[in-house]
Order: C-alpha cells, then sequence, then structure tokens
C-alpha cells in the first residue's frame, strides 16, 4: 500500500505539477508558505480545495469499499489514529511525534528537490520515493497521514473516535509543515 501511495504521489507531480505545485496537502503548502515559496492570500482558498479533494477521494473509496460483502467502515477504513485506534497500539505521544517528524522530512525533502539549485525534472521521483519511506515508517504508528486533508476525507466517513483524534492529525502535520520550512532555510541557504 505505501508503494502505491508513493507511486500515486509521484505520477500527480508529474501530472498536476506543473499547473497547481500539484498542492494536494495543507502541511506542504503551509511548509511552502513559511519557506517563502508560496503567497499567503494563497493559503486558505488552497486549503479548503485540499480538504474539499479529500472528501470527495474518501467518498470515492467509501463507495468502492462498500462494494465488498462485509465491509465495515467502524473497523477504520483507512483512517489515522493513536492509542487503541493506531495500527501497532502507538500513544498519542508517539502519534504526534511521528506526525510532526514525518511531515517535516516530507516538506524538507520537496523544498530541497524543488530548489532551483537542483536539476529540473527530478523533483517528482524524490518526493514519491521519499513519501512513500514515510509511509512504511509511519503506517503500523498512526496509519500515516502527513496530510490533513486525506486525513479529513477518511475521518468524515467513519465518524466517532477517527473525527476526535482528527485535530492531531491537522495540528502535527501542520507543525510539522512550518518547522520543515525553518529546517530547510537553515540548512538550504546559499553559500553566494
Amino acid at each position: 500500500m505505501s508503494l502505491a501511495f508513493g507511486l500515486t504521489v509521484l505520477t500527480m507531480a508529474y501530472a498536476v505539477g506543473h499547473i497547481s505545485g500539484c498542492h494536494l496537502n495543507p502541511a506542504v503548502s503551509v511548509g511552502l508558505w513559511a519557506s517563502g515559496r508560496f503567497p499567503a492570500k494563497e493559503l486558505l482558498p488552497y486549503m479548503g480545495a485540499q480538504v474539499l479533494g479529500g472528501i470527495v477521494a474518501g467518498g470515492v473509496l467509501y463507495l468502492i469499499a462498500t462494494g465488498k460483502t462485509g465491509f465495515d467502515v467502524g473497523s477504520g477504513f483507512a483512517s489515522n489514529g493513536y492509542g487503541e485506534h493506531s495500527p501497532g497500539g502507538y500513544t498519542m505521544q508517539a502519534a504526534l511525534i511521528t506526525e510532526v517528524v514525518m511531515t517535516m522530512m516530507f516538506i524538507v525533502i520537496i523544498l530541497g528537490a524543488t530548489d532551483k539549485r537542483v536539476p529540473a525534472g527530478f523533483a517528482p521521483l524524490a518526493i514519491g520515493l521519499g513519501l512513500t519511506l514515510i509511509h512504511l515508517i509511519s503506517i503500523p504508528v498512526t496509519n500515516t497521514s502527513v496530510n490533513p486533508a486525506r486525513s479529513t476525507g477518511m475521518a468524515l466517513y467513519v465518524g466517532d473516535w477517527a473525527t476526535a483524534q482528527l485535530w492531531l492529525f491537522w495540528i502535527a502535520p501542520l507543525v510539522g509543515g512550518a518547522l520543515g520550512a525553518v529546517i530547510y532555510r537553515f540548512i538550504g541557504k546559499s553559500e553566494d
């Protein structure tokens, strides 16, 4: 599943990156804004569109999943969670740290791969492979968010515990996005 998700991001980055920068994630938009690469006036409209896209994508997945006999949305439906709703039983603190750090690293990868000093055309490959690695690390802990829009899209269909825990999967990725920008501004500054 994590390889498929990484390949999906890679494909989408090549398909629509030249149109929108492939902003499919509020944490990425916050990271790009915090790094000075995205205008503040576009942040909230992008985030609104990203959440709407996450809800629509969740609906499409829900329609597909309900086509299987015995499907139970209450079993989690790929929602993010901690405690008893973590795939590996990890605590809220472990989930928070995981989501902040993984999102922070994702933003560092994005900013580094799209830096004007890097050869053009390879960013989607680095970003897709980076996201695959992030999923391999964090699926056992939280089912991997690093994207509040994706988390919202799943949680709204599950309801109950998934919406109650959704706050963590907004706060941690947004904090991680901002931290990634701060780190990249420090490590990625030009020697000019």
